[in-house]
C-alpha cells in the first residue's frame, strides 16, 4: 500500500509502498477513505514529540472496512467506519470504571508496531490508525459503525477534533446552560469547544485567537465576543472587563501552549474550571498561580474530550445529520494523499481548520 511515511524530526514526509498485515483474530482491516490533518501530526513532524521511527502518522480517520480477522463480529466488509486514536482493551482499571479513554493496556500499545513493515523493517502505526496510508488494521475495539448517509470527510473529523473538543465541554468540563466561557485557540480543537460551548447552551462564549480569519470563523460556530490577543495589551483584563470583573466560569486551552494555560488560568473566575485541551510539548511545565487554589480554582486535563468513544460518536454524528453541529465548514481544503506536507504547511499558516486528504473514494 502507499503510505505517507515519518522518517525524521523537522523533515518532509515521503511516499512509500509499506507492507501491511492481514487482520489477526479481533482485528479489523480498513480501507482508508478520508484522514484529517490534525495539530498532534504536526508536533510530532516537528520534533515537540518523540515516536520511534519510522512512523506512519495520521490518526483522524473513516474509513471503508475490508475485512475482518477471527472473532470480530461488530463490523463486516463493506461497513463504513470511523476510526478511534484510542481503542480499548475492556479488561483493565480504566476500562472498568467506564474510562476506555485513558486505556493503556500493553497489548493495545504493542499491536502499533506490530502491523507494518518497509524495507523488512517494522514500521510505527501511530495511534493504532496511521491513517496517512491507503489501509489501516486496527483493534474491533478502535472503530464505530456509521450510516452509508454520513460524509466521510466530517466522518473523519468526528474521529478527533470534533469528538475532543465538543467532548471537553460537554464531558470533561460539564459546562451548564447560561455559563460564561472563554477559548483559547480557534483551529480544529477549538472551533469544536465553541460549538460544544453553543450546543451546552452557554450564555457568553468569548474567543480569542491571533488570526482574525480563525476569530471570523469562531463566530460562525457560536462565539458570542471575539478578542484578538495580538492586539491586545493585556487580555486577561480584557475578558473580566467582559465579565463584571470575576472572569469567566470556564476556560478552555486549545492550543497546546504552557503560557496560553496561564492565561486561561487567570482570566478563570474564583470556584471556575480551566480546562487543558491542547497537547503540550514533551518535557514542558505549565505555572499557575498557587493562592488561586484556596479560592478553589480548578485546573483539569482532557483526553479525547473524556468521551466513551462508542457511545459518544455516533450522538455527534445524529447532531450532524440534524444540522445541530456544523462540521462541513470545518473542511476548509481537500486534498490528496501526495499533499500531505502542503497540508501541514496550510496549518503552520493558520489559514485553515482543517485539511483532510481523500485517499480512496467511499
Amino acid at each position: 500500500m502507499k503510505a505517507a511515511l515519518w522518517q525524521a524530526a523537522n523533515e518532509p514526509l515521503t511516499i512509500e509502498d509499506i507492507d501491511i498485515i492481514d487482520p489477526r483474530a479481533g482485528e479489523v482491516l480498513v480501507r482508508t477513505v478520508c484522514s484529517g490533518v490534525c495539530h498532534s501530526d504536526l508536533h510530532f513532524v516537528d520534533g515537540k514529540w518523540s515516536l520511534p521511527l519510522p512512523t506512519v502518522l495520521g490518526h483522524e480517520a473513516s474509513g471503508v472496512v475490508e475485512a475482518v480477522g477471527e472473532g470480530v463480529t461488530y463490523v463486516a466488509p463493506g461497513d463504513r467506519v470511523i476510526m478511534s486514536f484510542k481503542p480499548y482493551c475492556g479488561d483493565c482499571y480504566h476500562c472498568n470504571r467506564g474510562e476506555p479513554q485513558l486505556c493503556s493496556a500493553p497489548s493495545v500499545n504493542a499491536a502499533m508496531a506490530q502491523r507494518l513493515r518497509w524495507k523488512d523493517a517494522p514500521v510505527l502505526q501511530f495511534a493504532s490508525v496511521g491513517s496517512f496510508a491507503e489501509l489501516m488494521v486496527t483493534r474491533e475495539s478502535g472503530l464505530v459503525k456509521i450510516s452509508e448517509e454520513m460524509p466521510m470527510a466530517e466522518a473523519a473529523l468526528i474521529g478527533c477534533g470534533v469528538t475532543t473538543g465538543i467532548g471537553a465541554v460537554l464531558y470533561t468540563a460539564r459546562v451548564p446552560g447560561g455559563a460564561t466561557v472563554a477559548v483559547i485557540g480557534c483551529g480544529g480543537i477549538g472551533l469544536n469547544v465553541v460549538q460544544g460551548c453553543r450546543l451546552a447552551g452557554a450564555a457568553e462564549i468569548i474567543a480569542i485567537d491571533v488570526v482574525p480569519e480563525k476569530l471570523e470563523m469562531a463566530r460562525k460556530f457560536g462565539a458570542t465576543r471575539v478578542l484578538n490577543a495580538a492586539s491586545s495589551e493585556d487580555i486577561v483584563a480584557e475578558v473580566k472587563d467582559l465579565t463584571e470583573g470575576c472572569g469567566v466560569e470556564f476556560a478552555f486551552e486549545a492550543i497546546g501552549a504552557p503560557e496560553c494555560v496561564t492565561q486561561a488560568f487567570a482570566l478563570t473566575r474564583t470556584g471556575g474550571t480551566c480546562v487543558v485541551v491542547g497537547m503540550h510539548p514533551q518535557g514542558s511545565e505549565i505555572r499557575v498561580a498557587g493562592p488561586d487554589f484556596l479560592l478553589e480554582k480548578k485546573l483539569i486535563g482532557c483526553m479525547y474530550g473524556s468521551t466513551r468513544f462508542r457511545e459518544h460518536m455516533p450522538k455527534l454524528v445524529d447532531l450532524f445529520m440534524k444540522k445541530r453541529i456544523e462540521l462541513t465548514g470545518l473542511v476548509s481544503q481537500r486534498l490528496r494523499l501526495e499533499d500531505v506536507n502542503h497540508a501541514f504547511d496550510l496549518m503552520k499558516s493558520g489559514k485553515v481548520a482543517r485539511s483532510v486528504l481523500e485517499i480512496s473514494d467511499p
